[in-house]
This record gives C-alpha cells, structure tokens and sequence, in this order.
C-alpha cells in the first residue's frame, strides 16, 4: 500500500503556542494540499521546552490546543501526530504534565496517545513531566504504527517490541540538538534496518534558551535508504511511501525468525 506522507520541520516558538498553531495550520492545509494522507510536526511543537509553565501552557487531552488539532484532521481528511505539552485537569488531584503524541485520524478522531517513555535528563524534562506508561502500537488503515519521541530513539528494544508486534511504520516526532545530530541520522537510519520498516523522524530547526536544533528530517525505508531528508532551515517534506516494501523485505531477509532469544 502506497501514502503519501509530508513531514513539518518547523521552528519551534518556546512559549508562543499561538505561533507554533499557526503554522501547523498553514502546514497541514498544504500537506492536504500535495495529497498527504498523514503530516508529521516535531515533539513539543505547541510549547517548545516552556516546561517550567506547564500549568499555564499545558493542555488536558481533548480540550485547548487538542480539539484544534482534530478540528484540523478533520477539515483536510488526513492524519496529524506531533506531540504536544499535555496537562491532566487537575481538580483535586495535582496537575501532571506529559510529553504526549496524540494520533488524530480523518475524522478527527483520536486512534492513540503515546506519551513519552524516556524522559531526557539533559533538557530537565524529569523534573517537570511524568514518564509515560507503556509503548503505544496503533492499528492504522496501511498497517500497525508505532510512536516514539526523540530520546527514545536511543532505546531499540522499544523499535523491537514494534516490529515485533507487526509494526511497518514508526514516527518519531523530536528536538534533536546540533552537536548530536550524527547520532540523530544514524539511530534513524538503524531503526529502520534492524527492524526493516520504514522510520519517520520529524526534527524541529531554530534555536531555544541557546540550544541550536538541527532538523535533518528524514523518511527511510526499508532499507533505511532517505526517500527525502530536510536540511537545517524551515521546510514541509514529502514523500510517497510504499509500505507493502515491509513485508517483502522481511521475506526476503527474515531477520526476525533467525532471533535466538533464547540465549540473549
């Protein structure tokens, strides 16, 4: 199965969730516009690293920044993930705050949230957000999708369960720093041999609190060749995808069923 799929690499506000929307909506109706049939923002791209006014920026799932979103998905049938600045609701409970992926359909529907596993001490984001609960595997109309966001990148054995679990597609939404960003090509690149599907990795550009962000976005496939790679600037990728490569690929090398977990 073939989809097309544009990839947002944008530069990131901190703190200006107002600007950070309007291009997303300007971005989403030209990726509607060039046949996409998914778009793809970078991790945090609502807030930026503003996590220490969370209460004030964050958003409950399913209100605020969330619901526009869906309303987006919506207006231009196609799918929209990037993750967002979550916040529970509060009440009598206190207010939490998670670095959330959330998967809107077509129909502006939610398919699933992912909430970042690994929280990435170097950016402080263990002192100010909880780490998720578990890996999130969506049934999608091309076939099993996994989310992660960019320090998980670093951890394969999440890649693993995915493939494992049937996954053709992993999305990577992220903040990946200049000075790593050989690390940001490689471990895209890696993900995508080893598990033999294809990997979207979306990189804001631009720089915060002097931290330059270095985009390279990329689509692999299969074979963890670029189907399109961004540079460092402002840019919306596309790229058609065939997904149907997945399951050839893994008939051809069937890496998988040549594991010996038995004695790892």
């Amino acid at each position: 199965m073939k989809i097309t799929i544009s990839v947002g690499q944008m530069d990131v506000h901190a703190g200006g969730p107002a600007h950070n929307l309007a291009c997303v909506r300007e971005w989403t109706a030209e990726a509607a516009r060039r046949g996409s049939d998914l778009v793809v923002f970078p991790e945090l791209w609502d807030t930026g690293y503003a996590l220490d006014r969370a209460q004030e920026l964050g958003t409950p799932l399913g209100e605020g920044r969330f619901e526009q979103v869906a309303q987006l998905a919506r207006q231009h049938s196609l799918h929209i993930v990037g993750s967002m600045l979550e916040t529970t609701a509060g009440g009598s409970e206190p207010l939490r705050a998670y670095n959330s992926a959330v998967w809107f359909g077509p129909d502006g529907t939610v398919a699933g949230v992912y909430r970042k596993l690994h929280l990435f001490r170097l950016m402080r984001e263990e002192q100010h957000l909880q780490p998720g609960p578990a890996p999130t595997l969506l049934d999608l109309p091309w076939g099993r999708t996994g989310l992660a966001i960019c320090y998980d990148l670093r951890f394969p054995e999440l890649f693993r369960r995915y493939a494992l679990g049937g996954a053709v597609l992993a999305v990577v939404p992220a903040q990946w720093p200049h000075p790593r960003m050989a690390h940001w090509q490689t471990l895209l690149r890696a993900r995508a041999i080893e598990n033999q599907m294809v990997v979207v990795g979306c990189n804001r550009v631009g720089e915060e609190d002097g931290t330059r962000f270095g985009g390279r976005s990329a689509v692999l496939d299969g074979w963890g060749e670029p189907l399109v790679e961004g540079g460092e600037s402002e840019v919306l990728l596309t790229a058609e995808v065939d997904l149907s490569q997945v399951p050839r690929l893994r008939r051809k090398m069937p890496v998988f069923e040549d594991r010996r977990p038995d004695v790892y």
